[in-house]
């Protein structure tokens, strides 16, 4: 069973972009906007190593994300839950499937990927929902 209710399932399908929330090494919250899809059991997104909030996942593995519907800002989806592993296998690839959810470009631009050996790809395992609208 998931923790997401389909009422507001739909959000993960869209582009809607997600804000994830973790702790900072002095105990302070820490958010940025990320790309994100869900497979119905992980929500994935894609990042880099090195980045804050890779340094914080590594320290402490719990997450937030949230997003408000491109269509209705009255409408949210708040999860919270933990990072269960760093995908490196298939991390351009995954960057490249967001790039064509979310501009519908086959390919994300080369030139702002980086070190190709640096992408990975967040998994987090939900574990608790709160929505709106």
């Amino acid at each position: 069973m998931t923790v997401i209710p389909e009422t507001h399932s739909d959000l993960l399908e869209k582009p809607s972009i997600w804000h994830v929330a973790t702790v900072g090494p002095n105990g302070e919250p820490q958010a940025s906007p990320v790309w994100a899809d869900y497979d119905g059991k992980h929500i994935r997104f894609p990042h880099k190593i090195g980045r804050q909030k890779w340094q914080n996942l590594n320290r402490n593995n719990q997450v937030a994300l949230s997003a408000t519907d491109p269509e209705n800002p009255e409408r949210y989806l708040e999860i919270r839950g933990t990072l269960v592993e760093w995908e490196t296998e298939g991390a351009v690839e995954f960057l490249d499937q967001m790039a064509k959810k979310y501009w519908g470009q086959d390919e994300f631009p080369r030139e702002h990927v980086g070190r190709l050996e640096d992408r990975i790809t967040a998994v987090v395992k939900p574990e608790y929902c709160t929505t709106m609208g």
